[in-house]
């Protein structure tokens, strides 16, 4: 029989303050029970999403921030038009990164005023689209702006613009750099008085700068230390032009805790910097607005994935709990969205917390390759067919990053209570 002894280190199932509560051992999400989501939802496996979770990330953030900064929401998080429609209510602006997140932004009622729209490679018709609807487009290239500049004019409406600069310098201790370097986003900072010179004719109308350095980062030293260097390119740039900035967007890259020694993000310190560099530029750019754009931040621990075994099953020593969900609902969980060395998520059986009879575990999925893991050697609580299967904090790049029609199975459902 396999021992704890022969495994590597096993991970504890809730290495992390989920904050969900708990009764008599079982997951609630918003009062509910899981097995009444499950009802609700029509099926395991499916995403429930905590609309009170969400505000209350909103609620610190606003503390915090105390009037600095804007709180922006990037959609690409997460794109359910319910969360979507939410936010709208209580966020200052978003953030898109196609035609089609465009399109639910604008559904949800939000100001064209406040959406901006980000990304290298948009298509002619997603700048004609951009365009149109009037919101802010944060140019990745020169060769970009002079495609807007021809759109803009053929639909005679001027372009709003910001330009996104590529820095040189970028956000340490990221689990994505996007600055720094070379780089497919944003244009290098280098270029950018050559890009200002393009925002001259009677099309383009220059708004201000974006600079997003990285992201899912834990350290508030080093989201400091990248929001100083970019309000003093800001400033550098702004010195070669004459029309006042409009918008300066810091970016996001604020992290949450997904694996064992992480801590969260020391959000205090960060508003107060961002305080204190509100202060020493109130005069130079006394018309700009500060944009924080976050998208994980805002969303990430306020879901969870949830599925059911289907059957538990011993080869060769191991216990191996066989789910209906899989890699092809949650890729980030399987390990296969970023992670250079494969980590587990927290991860629980939702209907037994609290047990102190515990097994290690893998749980894997209804697919034909040995990629389909949720959960490598885990200490889970005993489980059975039939119980439910949580994975914490996917409420961010869970659903719409994932394969749904890898192999052919049903795709999970989402859910906001």
């Amino acid at each position: 029989m396999e021992t704890t002894a022969d495994l590597p280190p096993a991970d504890s199932p809730l290495h992390i303050n989920h904050g969900f509560p708990v009764y008599d051992g079982e997951l609630r999400v918003a009062g509910s029970s899981l097995a009444i989501l499950a009802a609700r939802a029509g099926q395991t496996p499916f995403y429930a999403y905590d609309r009170t979770l969400i505000l209350h990330r909103i609620k610190v953030l606003r503390e915090a921030f105390n009037g600095a900064a804007e709180i922006h929401y990037a959609l690409k998080a997460n794109p359910m038009p319910a969360i979507v429609d939410l936010l709208a209510q209580q966020v200052d602006g978003f953030d898109v990164a196609s035609g089609n997140e465009l399109q639910t932004a604008l559904n949800s009622g939000i100001g064209p005023r406040n959406i901006s729209f980000a990304g290298p490679g948009k298509r002619p018709g997603e700048l004609a689209q951009a365009v149109a609807a009037g919101i802010l487009i944060n140019a990745e290239s020169i060769e970009e702006l002079r495609r807007l500049e021809k759109i803009a004019e053929t639909l005679g409406q001027p372009a709003r613009v910001a330009i996104r600069i590529n820095p040189d310098f970028e956000l340490k201790y990221s689990g994505m750099k996007m600055g720094g370097g070379p780089k497919q986003f944003g244009i290098d900072a280098s270029l950018v008085p050559q890009a200002l010179e393009e925002i001259q004719g009677c099309w383009l109308s220059f708004e201000g700068f974006h600079i997003y350095s990285g992201s899912q980062n834990l350290k508030a030293e080093a989201i400091i230390d990248s929001q100083n260097n970019a309000m003093e390119l800001v400033a550098r740039m702004a010195g070669t032009i004459r029309s006042p900035i409009l918008s300066i967007n810091l970016g996001g890259g604020f992290g949450i805790p997904y694996f064992p020694g992480e801590k969260p993000l020391a959000l205090s310190r960060v508003g107060e910097n961002l305080q204190r560099l509100r202060a020493h530029y109130a005069q130079r750019f006394p018309q700009a607005r500060w944009i924080v754009e976050l998208g994980r931040y805002l969303v990430g621990e306020a879901g969870i994935y949830v599925c059911r075994v289907l059957e538990k099953k011993r080869s060769c020593g191991h216990t191996f709990l066989i789910v209906d969900g899989g890699m092809h609902h949650h890729l980030a969980a399987s390990g296969h969205f970023g992670q250079v060395i494969r980590k587990n998520f927290p991860v629980s059986i939702g209907n037994r917390i609290g047990s102190t009879t515990t097994e290690v575990v893998s749980v894997v999925g209804p697919l034909c390759t040995p990629m389909d893991t949720l959960a490598d050697k885990m200490h889970l609580p005993v489980a059975e067919a039939g119980d439910f299967v949580v994975v914490f904090q996917s409420g961010a790049y869970g659903f719409s990053a994932s394969p749904h029609s890898f192999l052919s199975h049903p795709p999970p459902v989402e859910i906001v209570v």
